[in-house]
Parts: C-alpha cells; sequence; structure tokens
C-alpha cells in the first residue's frame, strides 16, 4: 500500500471535490462565461451588420452612377441641318414623368411624377440626316436625304441607321417622335412605332437623328416588399437598377428668363434664332394651331415677337426652383391636343436633383418604422439596427447650360 494511501486513511479523506466546491466552480464559470457573452454578443451582431452597412453604400454607389452617366449627357443634340443644336432648341429632353414605350404617362393624362423621370440625347453617330420627302402621319416608310457624313450606303445600312436603331424624327415645331429602324431599302427606312400610330406630320427638312432615352422610376409593392429602382430603355423593356429602394424624388431647377429672340432672321439657316426653346415662324405664317406668328414659346404683340413664357422669381441667372404647378400648366408644345405634347417650362431646366434612399434588404436588421426606418422590421436590440441611407445629389446636364 503506497504511503499517499496510508496517509489518507489514517486522516479520514479521499481525492476528489466536495459537492460545495463543485457548485462553487460551477458558479464561478458560469459568472465568466456570461461576462465574455455580454461582450462577445453584441460583437457578433456588429459583425452581421457590417456587411449590410457596406452593401447599402455600394448600391448608393451604383445608382449616382448609372443616373449621371445617363441623366448629364440629356439635352445633346445634332451638329448639321436645320436644328443643329442641343435638343433644346426644339423639344424637352427631360421629362418628370415616363415619356416612352406603349403606355407613357402623358397618355393617361399625367405630366408629373414625384417618383419618375425620362431624358433624351443624341449620341455622337454619324447617323443625321432629314427627310427627304414628306412623313404622313402614321406613315411608316422614311424617305432619308443623303448628308456629307453619312456612311456609304451598303445593303443593311443606310445613313449609318441600321435594323434595331433607335431614332427620333423631330422639326422646327416642336413635334417629335420615336422609332425603331427596320428594313433598309434603297434610300428609305421602314420604322416601328410603339403604342398608338404616330399623328403628327413632317415636312422635308425635319431631323432624323439616332437617340438615347430611358425612364428612371420607382417600383413600390407594399404587399410582396419589393422595393426597386427601375429603369425602362424607351421602348419596350424595363429591369431594375437597384433593389430595396424605399423613396425616390426628383427636383427640377431652370432658367427664370423665358426664351428670347437672338436677332437672326427667323428664315435664315441655320440657327440658333433663340436663347433656347423652338424659335416662332415669320410673323405672316402660321404653325399648327396657333395664330400668326406664333408658337408655345413666342406670341405676338404689337407687332412683334414676344416670349409667352413669364419671368420666374424676378429673372437673373440663377437658377430657380421649377414647381410641379410651374411644370403642368402650360403652355404647351408643339400644342394642347398633340399626343407628344410637353409643357414649354421643361425647356428651362438647367439641373435635376435626385433623392435616393435604400433600405436592409433583411427585415432582422431594421427595426420599427419611424425616423431610422421608412419601412419597419423584425430587429429589436440596437446592435443589429442597419439604418436606411439617404443621398441627395444634383446633375447639371451640360448640353442644357451651353448658354450659361
Amino acid at each position: 500500500m503506497s504511503r499517499r494511501i496510508r496517509k489518507a486513511r489514517r486522516h479520514g479523506t479521499r481525492d476528489g471535490f466536495t459537492l460545495v466546491e463543485f457548485l462553487l466552480a460551477a458558479v464561478v464559470t458560469l459568472g465568466l462565461a456570461g461576462v465574455i457573452f455580454n461582450f462577445v454578443a453584441p460583437a457578433h451582431r456588429i459583425f452581421q451588420a457590417q456587411p449590410e452597412q457596406s452593401d447599402l453604400q455600394q448600391r448608393l454607389r451604383v445608382t449616382v452612377d448609372t443616373f449621371t452617366r445617363d441623366l448629364v449627357m440629356a439635352g445633346a443634340g445634332t451638329y448639321l441641318g436645320p436644328a443643329a443644336g442641343p435638343l433644346t432648341y426644339a423639344v424637352a429632353p427631360i421629362f418628370p414623368y415616363k415619356a416612352f414605350g406603349d403606355m407613357p404617362d402623358s397618355a393617361q393624362g399625367t405630366f408629373f411624377r414625384r417618383d419618375a423621370i425620362s431624358f433624351l440625347y443624341v449620341p455622337a453617330t454619324p447617323a443625321q440626316t432629314t427627310l427627304e420627302q414628306p412623313l404622313a402621319a402614321s406613315a411608316l416608310d422614311a424617305q432619308l436625304a443623303w448628308m456629307p457624313n453619312c456612311p456609304p450606303a451598303t445593303a443593311t445600312q443606310l445613313c449609318g441607321f441600321k435594323n434595331g436603331d433607335r431614332l427620333m424624327i423631330f422639326d422646327r415645331e416642336s413635334q417629335w417622335d420615336i422609332y425603331t429602324a427596320g428594313q433598309v431599302g434603297a434610300g428609305f427606312v421602314t420604322l416601328q412605332h410603339r403604342g398608338a400610330p404616330a399623328a403628327a406630320r413632317y415636312e422635308i427638312g425635319a431631323a432624323v437623328s439616332e437617340v438615347r432615352l430611358g425612364s428612371y422610376s420607382l417600383k413600390s409593392d407594399d404587399t410582396n416588399r419589393i422595393y426597386q429602382l427601375m429603369r425602362h430603355d424607351g421602348w419596350a423593356t424595363e429591369l431594375p437598377v437597384v433593389d430595396d429602394v424605399v423613396d425616390l424624388a426628383f427636383d427640377y431647377f431652370g432658367d427664370p428668363e423665358p426664351p428670347r429672340l437672338t436677332g437672326k432672321p427667323l428664315d435664315e439657316m441655320p440657327g440658333p434664332w433663340t436663347t433656347y426653346g423652338p424659335a416662332p415662324p415669320p410673323l405672316t405664317q402660321t404653325q399648327g394651331s396657333w395664330p400668326a406668328g406664333e408658337n408655345c414659346t413666342f406670341l405676338v404683340a404689337n407687332g412683334s415677337h414676344a416670349p409667352r413664357l413669364p419671368v420666374l422669381s424676378g429673372g437673373g441667372a440663377s437658377n430657380v426652383q421649377l414647381t410641379p404647378g410651374i411644370l403642368t400648366d402650360g403652355p404647351w408644345c408643339p400644342n394642347v391636343v398633340a399626343a407628344n405634347r410637353f409643357d414649354a417650362d421643361l425647356l428651362r431646366v438647367r439641373r435635376v436633383r435626385m433623392t435616393l434612399r435604400v433600405q436592409a434588404a433583411l427585415a432582422s436588421l431594421r427595426g420599427p418604422a419611424g425616423l431610422l426606418f421608412l419601412k419597419g422590421g423584425t430587429a429589436r436590440a440596437g446592435e443589429r439596427y442597419v439604418p436606411d441611407l439617404e443621398v441627395q445629389f444634383d446633375v447639371t446636364p451640360r448640353n442644357m447650360n451651353l448658354g450659361r
């Protein structure tokens, strides 16, 4: 028998822990575990929230880059023919609603939406010419004039136009329509038109140019919890740009001064004949349904042309905010009954402000609806909160500010 065992028997003790010692050890262990958990659990929740915060910032960056790239080009126009110069000399390049496709907002009588915008511009392209023959209303065979900029014609392209290209026909009266080029023949292009047939008649010399266009809008579906920034290609396709966009708003700022004549004879080519906007016809000529010498931006007073639009906020060089009322009360270009009519004050637009709000994709990272969350979630611990992010920025289309 070992000395240790004999000693233990002699003193009446055995190896091991007593129940009291075990309980004390358990209490100490649980206490230490609780302290550690109190430090680890918040850190774990924060670790879960950080990737989502980074994702919010990335979605904002994508939106700002995509929107700016499109809108900064709005208003770029042709560089030849009677319509050479920014589009603002003929049509509005920016619309505060969805302006294209089979069912544009304007077809339903809506000419302003807080959460939608459309844009137009002519890219750097040789596909620019004019009509060689008139194009009757609803007609789809366009006879194109040959211009020095036109590439040599082939079996598949005419003056740079080929099957599938988007093109715009517009004139000095502010009439405009969007088409897709179809079959190309000897001196003509067969056109395709979305929605109702084009109602405008275009005369010889009307501008024909390749065009870029599109619309941005907010898709908000509370039932299915779908919130997306959508982009329509101006023809038939609409796709999401960014998910979990819960608020979208556009504000417009423009020239307080109305269009004025530059002094260049109205029958002398080329322009510009105005500071911006469509030039009026000579005093003895009638344009559309307007009285002789008048159009949507000019009237005749005391035997001479005068601005039809008012001076806003005392005038000057600084941009002023264009309210929904200003942008929807007329006068209408080219006239009040045209299918593609637009408020003449849209020609004033020089700057667009976009306000965008995005939320965390996971409801478990959003708290109750309120200041931090537009759409509430299920999170109850502050460490799990990933508040909505909102950004506001201005875009100044460079082609709409050439005179400023």
